[in-house]
């Protein structure tokens, strides 16, 4: 492919995939019309998505937000979806993974000092078909249907930021382990001890 450049890249026409991969429709066809839908791309600043995601839930009449990326950007997706989940508690998630068709079209360079081709000749094209992964997440305020695939359910665990509670019986146990073993190791050390001479 050094001989060649990419012209352009378009997403091919969808064959009638069983999710629904129309244009039109999204790999979740039945929400709400007040859900919010954010496209993440692979140059996209995730503090930006962050906080226009936190104001829009904010908002009462917004009950679900989606978040949407293919090829490079799928990282990014899951990171924004994650965080989210972390700042606002009880959020119902459903994650569905589909394949796009992307056609890439490459058109190859004139050679070096010789002549180019004749005027009124087109360049040698050449066009690629790429399937590449896309990913959606939908985190909803509302419970979901725990039986469609993809489905997790809140988080039990609470907010990293929330204040830090009494400490249970496994820390108070591994700080009685530690001091014993602060202990022990004390005791060896002042029994193998010998003064040099």
């Amino acid at each position: 492919m050094e001989n060649f450049r990419k012209v352009r890249s378009e997403e091919a026409p969808a064959g009638g995939g069983a999710e629904g991969d129309g244009p039109g429709s999204g790999p979740f066809a039945d929400l709400a019309p007040g859900a919010v839908h954010m496209r993440v791309k692979e140059g996209s600043k995730i503090r930006n998505l962050l906080a226009f995601a936190t104001a829009s839930m904010a908002q009462p009449a917004t009950r679900a937000i989606v978040f949407s990326g293919c090829g490079r950007a799928t990282t990014k997706t899951v990171t924004c979806a994650e965080i989210l989940k972390r700042r606002l508690a009880g959020l119902h998630q459903v994650t569905r993974l589909r394949y796009r068709s992307v056609r890439e079209v490459w058109q190859s360079l004139p050679p070096g000092p010789t002549p180019a081709q004749t005027p009124g000749e087109p360049a040698a094209s050449l066009s690629v078909l790429k399937n590449v992964p896309s990913l959606a997440i939908l985190l909803s305020k509302d419970a979901l249907d725990p039986q469609q695939p993809g489905y997790q359910p809140p988080s039990p665990h609470p907010d990293p930021s929330s204040p830090p509670t009494a400490p249970t019986s496994k820390r108070s146990l591994g700080e009685s382990t530690a001091e014993e073993g602060t202990a022990k190791r004390s005791q060896l050390e002042t029994a193998t001890w010998t003064p040099r001479r």
